[in-house]
């Protein structure tokens, strides 16, 4: 029998789902193939509606090698493993004459751990072990939920938190979960066999595809001891997060809670005398951290140093001193001793690093109103880590809608690593990018409108006449509003006075779970949805009731961002425009993602408005327009207004037609 053609297996997919081929994705579906044959690297750039998913699956399903998918959002990964990969599966079966595993995995905390559930959690107070099903009251959330979960835990067959319906708080489930250094490994677990966290590992071992996310595949590339298995073809989708994920993977944290919290696990673990050593450097700490300033600190202060050698120590000596004692009276004393070991390595990890100090990275103070003070290390760039552990042994499909940003793939190249396109050196992998556009005509669904007669948003105060023309726009939009602020503060603001201007409902992120508000959005065409950056990558709600995106100002980092800032010095030092490389690369990410929310479907209509002149006036303007989806540019008012009016009109004719039929 003479092997499928690439095309052959693709329209089999694509029928099989029930959408329909497009040039796009044929387009990416062959380029796929050929870098995974090739052995080389792809960037490739798919718009909404292209299909990207399969575009991918089906050519990594043909090769016939171990993949790995990593993804930002649990919604994609969702989305691979019940919908999109067992269709595929199916339709290609016949074709290949083999049925491709695959498999989720996902690191250890999101799991529920049997040990924690039947035998308890070490307190921080006695530092035995507690029952918190009986520590917490019945009645209350917490213990409905523990019980909840208990009842859960002999259902479950993958003990996985997000097949946990309804969800519960982080704090509820901190009390069944163990993080991979507070786990007592398989072998010496009473529960061991049936552990879900080692069958998930099982089964990714045993599959052809493993679903996974950025996070796990950041632990995997840093921390040496290899987490997923051994892979020739490594995709990652929404590409443009990797980078932030890696990031905060790579960020260590420092603060006095977790300190004197480390020091209670270990009080009746070790000798007094090693306690009383962490103790001392524990107390020094938590005195210098109630007088930090937020802001980073380009040198480490004598006395901060001194704090952070004790602590250094002191944990060096609790380790060694875990090592050696045990006390009788613990019951299950190696849960408890594991715990404890973990927070103390962990003080210990930290503290060393900042002691050492390095130059490439970036040692700061932040201050939060709930959790006070903390002490935070991350890496200058990631793209030397990215560089060395991504592009080696293996091939690699990084895609997302957005990773071309002013043009040019090199921006979003040169954050992993990447030389720009082209180079060839011998430490430079090879790579090419690819823009397989969109099925969307986006000249004709979409208007670009950028306020230029505005003021330029300050620092400080409040913009009264950007909510004037706020308040213009929606009220010609007849609701149907996404609004994308820079801050929470600023998305509130404005919440708080169009309530009152205004006659359309205006929901509010943090006011109900992301979830409920798009429902409601979605629900009611004449509501908005006002919220943060943190939105911009949540909302897909196709039709009319999302016709306006608003973006109340250019989202380049806070000034007084101690990383950001740090990147951008960095860079300038270097000859380079730190400002374009780092600020306006962030700036342009957010916004194109901001902007892709409003046309999802082939008949959506809309305008995508920035309440900012800059983007018309400063030199960067057109840099961040090239990076934006190819809508009509205006700066008109008035054009923006008779447009929106006439869009509304339209779907409020439509709505009417639906509602007779």
């Amino acid at each position: 029998m003479t092997k499928p053609s690439l095309p052959e297996l693709l329209h089999a997919a694509v029928t099989a789902v029930g959408g329909t081929e497009r040039p796009g994705q044929v387009s990416m579906a062959e380029t796929v193939a050929e870098a995974i044959d090739g052995g080389s690297h792809l960037l490739v750039q798919a718009g909404t509606g292209t299909g990207k998913s399969l575009g991918y699956l089906v050519p990594a399903l043909a090769h016939g090698e171990r993949v790995v998918i990593a993804t930002a959002t649990l919604a994609l990964q969702r989305q691979l493993v019940e919908r999109d990969l067992p269709r595929t599966v199916d339709a290609l079966h016949p074709l290949l004459r083999r049925r491709p595993q695959f498999a989720m995995l996902k690191g250890r905390s999101n799991y529920l751990c049997l040990h924690r559930l039947h035998e308890g959690m070490p307190q921080d107070e006695e530092e035995g072990l507690f029952d918190q099903f009986e520590a917490a009251a019945p009645t209350s959330k917490l213990g409905q939920d523990l019980l909840r979960m208990r009842d859960w835990a002999d259902e479950t067959e993958t003990g996985d938190r997000d097949d946990l319906t309804p969800g519960v708080s982080d704090r509820a489930w901190s009390q069944v979960s163990v993080s991979s250094r507070e786990c007592l490994g398989a072998s010496k677990c009473a529960y061991g066999a049936e552990c879900f966290a080692e069958a998930a590992r099982e089964r990714a071992k045993l599959s052809d595809v493993v679903v996974t996310n950025h996070a796990l595949l950041a632990i995997d590339a840093i921390e040496g001891a290899p987490v997923l298995p051994q892979h020739e073809v490594l995709i990652v989708d929404e590409a443009h997060e990797l980078v932030s994920r890696v990031t905060g993977v790579a960020t260590g944290e420092l603060t006095p809670g977790q300190v004197s919290r480390a020091v209670r696990r270990v009080a009746k673990l070790v000798n007094e005398k090693a306690a009383d050593q962490l103790q001392t450097a524990s107390e020094g700490f938590e005195r210098l951290m109630e007088l930090a300033l937020p802001g980073r600190l380009e040198e480490i202060p004598e006395d901060l140093g001194y704090a952070l050698m004790a602590l250094r120590d002191a944990a060096r000596t609790v380790i060694s001193a875990l090592g050696s004692t045990r006390d009788k009276s613990v019951q299950e004393e190696d849960a408890v001793r594991k715990q404890a070991l973990a927070s103390v390595e962990s003080i210990h990890d930290v503290a060393e690093r900042i002691t050492n100090g390095s130059e490439w990275d970036v040692v700061w103070y932040e201050r939060h109103e709930r959790f006070g003070a903390s002490l935070r290390v991350a890496p200058m760039s990631v793209s030397g880590l990215l560089r060395e552990k991504l592009f080696s042994d293996r091939s690699v499909v990084l895609t997302s809608a957005t990773l071309k940003l002013g043009g040019d793939f090199n921006g979003v190249g040169a954050s992993l690593g990447l030389a720009p396109e082209g180079t060839e050196s011998e430490d430079a992998p090879v790579w090419k990018g690819l823009d397989v556009g969109s099925p969307f005509d986006y000249g004709k669904q979409g208007i670009l409108y950028v306020a230029k007669h505005l003021a330029r948003p300050g620092r400080e105060g409040t913009r009264s006449d950007m909510l004037d023309e706020l308040a213009e726009l929606i009220e010609a939009a007849g609701g149907r509003t996404l609004g994308l602020f820079s801050s929470m503060r600023a998305a509130q603001s404005a919440a708080e006075e169009l309530r009152e201007r205004l006659d359309v409902p205006i929901l509010l992120q943090g006011e109900e779970t992301l979830g409920e508000l798009i429902k409601g959005f979605a629900a009611d065409s004449r509501t908005c949805l006002f919220g943060t950056l943190s939105l911009w990558q949540g909302v897909d709600v196709p039709g009319t009731s999302c016709q306006l995106v608003i973006m109340d100002k250019i989202p380049f980092p806070r000034p007084d961002d101690p990383l950001m800032s740090a990147r951008q010095k960095a860079v300038d030092e270097a000859g380079g425009n730190g400002f374009m490389a780092v600020a306006a690369t962030h700036a342009a990410l957010l916004m194109a993602q901001g902007a892709g929310r409003l046309v999802r479907a082939s008949g959506d209509r809309g305008v995508v408005a920035v309440l900012d002149p800059r983007l018309a006036t400063a030199r960067y303007g057109s840099y961040l327009r090239a990076s934006l989806p190819d809508f009509w540019y205006t700066t008109d008012r008035n054009q923006a207004r008779r447009s929106l009016a006439a869009i509304d009109a339209a779907a409020k004719a439509a709505d009417e037609g639906q509602g007779l039929a």
